[in-house]
């Protein structure tokens, strides 16, 4: 592995984690002098010399020294990793059992179950027998989940969702265990508990909970080029999604179709909501935090209960080795994606979830996804972060639910036969019968059960071919040359936004990095941020009144690629109240017959209404009595997509004076969000600053102008980087 460039970081005192009478038998942090170098596709590599005065070595938990602690063992720079790394797997395997019970990351989550039907067979490319015929159908349990967060943590935190799907079909269970973001931030699963251990709470003080804004993650971004498309993504709408209902989802990774024949493609899978994208402002994400921690679960639930059942379209990119070789990036790198303008998605299936969980513990808690379930016609590719997950997934399951045998769980339980020959174990709830528990024997020939028998013709077997721009007969700890362009996908990404969008980026980048004490930190991703993007370099350094460092050198030097539209929030954004819902504010003496117009209207539409008042007992009204859904002070207008108002001057008046009312039509505005209203109303909008636009609009105009949010008006309304 070629590495270039030094620069030496001298130690100054010892660790207080070492200062005792065991020092040489306490694990601490260490400190001794290192050289700074760069890896073969530009990861950092900080690395002690030989005989260096006070030098710490890296090594794992028997004493071994190691040699590379940022890439994992393969059989070629493109191959995939060899069982034998007992780096890796002593390092996956330590992080996978680190806390119990609740999971180390998605460990908030909220889960239902559903159905998915084939809408476009497809045997030319995989011989899978859920894709064989238009119209197959079988059953899907889904979790999705913040990454960062604890259980008890809140669901609207800017952080990547989680999006795991399990197919229960007839060939057993496959698990396509996905985020709602099409790339990640790592290359190699040998980083993976280094992220995470950034990420999470630091872990002398036990804070900041579910937030990337702190010192510890982002000195980990900035000497990780290799994040930075992925920290595009994460500083965009696309981590505070409005609802679970309205953010895609993303398999991430590369993975093989087979067919029949034995020949192989690679594809890539995407869940494309029919509710369209939405997301957060991150001032109402904020917010709805303190009016309702459980605001996305809250969400699918009510939303399955009530029978608006969300779905997504299932779409794949299909593509072949030929097509991979001639791309500027690698297909087996995490942190890319494949335009789909060079790809384009088909749809061939549509998820539908239509009954909620019976007991959050039983299904959504003790479900287990697992990368390694896929069934015949799926197969994985050499991509190292999916090599390193298909180990520890199943490894950490054994932490979490306490047995080999979570499989016998009914979440995690396959709705087609199974058979083997494995016994026993920690809560085994099977009672299998005979002596059969090993294979080959003859107890048939005794008059015996001799139990079951692997299938060549019908049982999964892995694509052959392993020799693609690849030496399998290599053992090399070392990433393949082309995963060295950190920055062409962070371009492409930040160039297809809106010029609304980009600003919210630019703000989350200055607001995270504001939160970061130590200046290097800042300073060294703002060098990274200028390989990206001058323009957004330059809006962050100024947020946070900063001078640009110099341009941080790229391993590999960025490409130009053509926007795609696809990447946008706005651009792919959907006029329409289905899934939506219209917040209503009345009170004594309001006019029923014009709420009830307005309330069929938008439920007409698709949308729902809820009604919100100052108390939430009948009120008297005009045409008869009329009961709120949520007392005005505790429903705040950042759980709606859009607010309408229907009040008497007189009891408008008395409103005007109250912080709630004023607070409520602020914020809607301040969202951006559609505001109709009555005459009687405009004093409080008066005083809540509220200016007519495109977006304020009489009553009647409600359905005309439909639930969107109306950027133009934020540069009015808010300072963005």
């Amino acid at each position: 592995m070629a590495k270039t460039g030094k620069t030496t970081n001298e130690s100054s005192s010892m660790s207080p984690a070492l200062d005792n009478a065991l020092a040489d038998h306490q694990p601490g942090a260490g400190q001794g002098a290192y050289a700074t170098q760069t890896g073969n596709a530009g990861e950092t590599h900080q690395d002690a010399a030989a005989g260096a005065d006070g030098a710490a070595y890296l090594t794992d938990n028997f004493g071994h020294r190691l040699s590379d602690n940022q890439n994992s063992l393969k059989a070629g720079a493109r191959g995939p990793t060899l069982l034998e790394d007992f780096i890796l797997r002593e390092k996956i395997f330590h992080f996978d059992h680190e806390r119990i019970p609740e999971r180390i990351v998605h460990a908030r989550g909220s889960a239902a179950h559903g159905v998915f039907e084939v809408t476009k067979a497809i045997p030319e490319l995989t011989k899978a027998g859920l894709f064989q015929k238009e119209g197959t159908t079988c059953p899907v349990f889904v979790r999705f989940s913040t990454v960062a967060g604890g259980a008890g943590s809140i669901d609207t935190p800017r952080d990547v969702r989680g999006f795991a799907v399990k197919f229960y079909t007839d060939e057993g269970n496959w698990d396509l265990v996905g985020n709602n973001i099409p790339v990640f931030f790592i290359q190699d699963a040998m980083k993976f508990p280094d992220l995470v251990h950034s990420v999470k709470m630091e872990a002398d003080r036990g804070y900041p909970q579910a937030a990337s804004a702190h010192d510890t993650f982002w000195d980990f971004v900035g000497l990780m080029p290799e994040t930075m498309h992925m920290i595009m993504w994460a500083m965009s709408d696309r981590t505070i999604p409005r609802t679970l209902r309205m953010m895609q989802g993303f398999g991430v990774h590369t993975f093989r179709f087979v067919n029949a024949a034995g020949e192989g493609k690679f594809v890539k899978f995407h869940w494309k909501p029919v509710l369209g994208m939405e997301s957060l402002i991150w001032d109402e994400a904020v917010k709805i935090a303190g009016a309702d921690p459980d605001f996305h679960r809250r969400d699918l639930f009510e939303s399955i209960a009530m029978g608006s059942f969300p779905a997504w379209d299932l779409g794949v990119q299909v593509f072949d080795e030929e097509f991979a070789a001639a791309q500027p990036y690698d297909v087996l790198d995490a942190t890319k994606l494949i335009p789909e303008e060079d790809v384009p998605v088909q749809i061939v299936g549509r998820m539908t979830l239509n009954r909620n969980v019976d007991n959050f513990f039983a299904e959504t808690e003790q479900s287990a996804f697992l990368p390694s379930n896929v069934i015949p016609g799926i197969d994985f590719s050499n991509d190292p972060l999916l090599q390193g997950r298909l180990f520890s997934y199943l490894d950490t399951q054994k932490s979490r639910l306490g047995t080999t045998n979570f499989h016998q769980i009914p979440v995690n339980a396959p709705k087609c036969p199974f058979h083997n020959m494995q016994r026993d174990g920690l809560m085994q709830t099977l009672v299998p019968t005979g002596r059969a528990n090993y294979e080959p024997n003859s107890l048939n020939e005794a008059g015996e059960d001799s139990g079951p028998r692997a299938c060549p013709d019908t049982g999964f077997t892995s694509f052959r071919e392993n020799g693609e721009r690849n030496d399998p007969t290599e053992k090399v700890r070392v990433r393949a040359e082309l995963f060295a362009d950190h920055y062409s996908q962070a371009a492409l990404f930040y160039h297809s936004q809106t010029e609304n969008e980009k600003a919210h980026m630019a703000s989350a980048l200055v607001f995270e990095l504001s939160k970061c004490a130590m200046e290097h930190v800042r300073m060294r991703v703002l060098s990274r941020l200028r390989n990206v993007d001058e323009d957004l370099a330059a809006r962050v350094a100024d947020g946070l009144a900063m001078d640009l460092p110099e341009k941080a050198p790229a391993a590999r030097e960025p490409v130009e690629m053509k926007p795609s539209d696809a990447l946008s929030i706005q651009k792919q954004a959907k006029m329409t109240f289905e899934g939506r819902k219209v917040g209503i504010l009345f009170a004594e003496g309001s006019d029923k017959a014009t709420i009830d117009k307005l309330k069929a209207g938008v439920e007409a539409a698709g949308g729902s209404v809820f009604l919100v008042a100052p108390k939430v007992g009948g009120l008297s009204v005009k045409g008869g009595t009329l009961k709120a859904d949520g007392k005005l002070d505790g429903s705040p207008s950042v759980l709606f997509d859009a607010v309408a108002s229907v009040l008497m001057p007189a009891e408008a008046e008395k409103l005007a004076k109250q912080g709630a009312a004023v607070q409520w039509f602020m914020d809607a505005f301040g969202h951006c969000k559609t505001i109709a209203h009555c005459n009687g109303t405009k004093v409080i909008l008066e005083k809540a600053g509220v200016e007519p636009d495109e977006g304020v609009v009489p009553n009647e105009k409600l359905l005309e102008v439909g639930p969107v949010r109306h950027f133009g008006r934020e540069p009015k309304i808010r300072d963005l980087a």
